[in-house]
């Protein structure tokens, strides 16, 4: 008689079928148009999240509280959200015609409103995408709540510890809390958090906002007070998905308005038969790139041009980043303002009007005609697919574009190296899936050797969501024979779109070049230098602007 091997799972498998359930259970509360995030439509969603315990969400899985994992999330939410009972995620529903005002978060372009002391409508235009980071984020601060109840409620009747008796007290000041207040507050609620009293210190600082320099403690009060009405009086957390989102979804109506209006320009210029270029990158990089080193001599003194770019990003200088402005619009430069609804502004770039003798693009060579470069802003996730999908099409069915090239420029999470490092690859995993998609990148790992940026080449895998990686599957990954160096959420998409375009539908060139290049934001694989732990600050410029380069070179025909 055979042996029965006893076949374990290791935690990247686990990790894996999390994932996966996520995404369907996900799929499967938006079809059903409502449910109980605390409830019992909601135990699959949050089993598979404390199962998956993304490295972003931290001490998800444990008793004490996440800090940090809840200013990442807080920080991408509407203020006030921790207030709501009902959340409701529509789609643009013409709410911004109404007296209701836009909240829109610090983190993420989305619009929402606060429709009454009870509810939160936000804003879904961004496709499947901004949905899971939605849940995903309302699902971990819920779990966060209901471990603030676990330690302050003591009685089925609603009694609660001496230390929740003193936060109350506090949350309900409408001043401002002084100096010996707040510390004493701060001392209750390391109780109540499980966490030292110098960690809830520190974090109080970060959720400061001029408005509420108290902010906090409001969030902590009203996750522990609505938890605890959910248990006491079963009054549990709803949400809802409007029947319009539900129809809209999947049907590319923001992504279709947004390309009709570039291709409109584009015919209203007469520039739709120039050889075009289009780059998905930030709203900066390219023009600065062709016009500040010339408009900044004078403005600024620097010894090296990097300096110009970190002196441009810095917050204050608005008045110089206007200057390189009105030089790029006098020379050409349309910027469209996103109407559409897919946060995605645009700049078109008609090179015919460029004065290259007064830029670092002197030797630009063109055979023909002058080309044209859309820049469009980072799409989010899934909106990839539907927005390059959309913008490749022909105009008005008959009228092919010109389209040379798409490079894509973007942040992601790097495997081998730290923030601010370089990746080059040559394909995309779709995760969760055996989907791939090889292609020949024209950007190699030589082009940016010897330039004091770490460079690495090799695959990388499109997640679901940043918020659901952990090291686990990370370092798997990383470690098989799919060779993955970083983690992002567009890139499959658009080479999705990109392949369809050129190799089925020959809408477009099908021999059209591809350039893909990421800078990182953070290693998920190291403690302490994941997404939570901070953004990027000048770090990112030196990468962004070496990738921006080498791009506008090629297109440019600079040898």
């Amino acid at each position: 008689m055979r042996e029965i091997k006893n076949i374990s799972r290791t935690r990247a498998q686990v990790s894996s079928a999390a994932i996966e359930r996520i995404y369907i259970t996900m799929r499967h509360l938006f079809n059903r148009g409502f449910y109980k995030p605390m409830g019992v439509s909601g135990d699959t969603l949050r089993e598979a999240l404390l199962e998956l315990r993304p490295e972003i969400y931290g001490t998800i899985a444990e008793e004490k509280a996440e800090l940090d994992g809840l200013l990442y999330v807080i920080e991408r939410l509407p203020i006030g959200i921790e207030e709501c009972r009902y959340i409701n995620l529509t789609s643009d529903e013409g709410y911004a015609f109404s007296h209701f005002q836009a909240i829109v978060p610090p983190k993420r372009r989305r619009n929402c409103y606060r429709i009454d002391q009870e509810q939160m409508n936000i804003e879904i235009t961004r496709g499947r995408s901004d949905i899971y980071d939605v849940l995903t984020h309302l699902t971990f601060i819920f779990i966060e709540s209901h471990k603030i109840k676990d330690r302050v409620l003591i009685a089925e009747d609603g009694r609660v510890t001496r230390d929740w008796k003193k936060i109350e007290l506090a949350a309900k000041q409408t001043e401002a809390l002084e100096l010996e207040e707040k510390e004493v507050t701060i001392s209750h609620l390391a109780n109540v958090l499980g966490r030292s009293f110098a960690e809830v210190l520190t974090v109080y600082e970060k959720f400061a906002i001029p408005e509420n320099p108290d902010r906090f403690l409001d969030v902590i009060y009203w996750l522990g007070k609505l938890a605890i009405e959910e248990e006491v009086e079963n009054d549990k957390r709803t949400i809802t998905f409007s029947p319009l989102l539900r129809e809209r979804l999947g049907h590319h109506i923001y992504g279709e308005i947004w390309s009709d209006r570039i291709k409109n320009v584009l015919v209203e210029k007469g520039l739709q038969e120039r050889p075009i270029h289009i780059i998905s990158a930030n709203m900066h990089s390219v023009m600065n790139s062709i016009f500040a080193p010339f408009v900044m001599q004078g403005e600024l003194e620097v010894s090296d041009e990097v300096e110009i770019y970190e002196e441009l990003s810095k917050p204050e200088n608005k008045a110089l980043r206007n200057l390189v402005r009105e030089r790029a619009e006098k020379e050409g430069m349309i910027f469209l303002s996103d109407d559409s609804g897919t946060n995605i502004d645009v700049q078109i770039f008609d090179t015919a009007q460029i004065d290259f003798k007064n830029t670092n693009f002197a030797k630009a060579n063109f055979e023909g005609e002058s080309p044209v470069i859309i820049v469009m802003d980072y799409a989010f996730g899934e909106q990839a697919y539907e927005t390059i999908d959309e913008l490749l099409k022909p105009y008005k069915k008959h009228i092919q574009l010109n389209v040379e090239s798409v490079s894509i420029m973007g942040k992601a999470g790097i495997l081998e190296g730290g923030k601010g490092d370089i990746m080059i690859p040559f394909a995309h995993i779709n995760e969760g899936t055996g989907d791939n998609y090889p292609f020949d990148n024209e950007l190699t790992v030589e082009m940016f050797e010897n330039h004091g940026i770490p460079v690495v080449g090799g695959t990388m895998v499109t997640v679901l969501g940043t918020s659901l990686q952990n090291k686990d599957l990370l370092k798997f990954f990383h470690d098989s024979t799919w060779g993955v160096i970083g983690l992002e959420m567009e890139g499959a998409h658009y080479q999705k779109a990109i392949q369809s375009a050129s190799k089925i539908r020959k809408s477009i060139n099908p021999n059209v070049k591809v350039r893909y290049a990421y800078y990182a934001s953070d290693n998920p694989l190291e403690t302490g230098s994941t997404l939570a732990s901070g953004g990027l600050g000048t770090t990112g410029v030196k990468p962004t602007y070496l990738i921006t380069i080498k791009i506008l070179e090629q297109i440019f025909k600079i040898k």
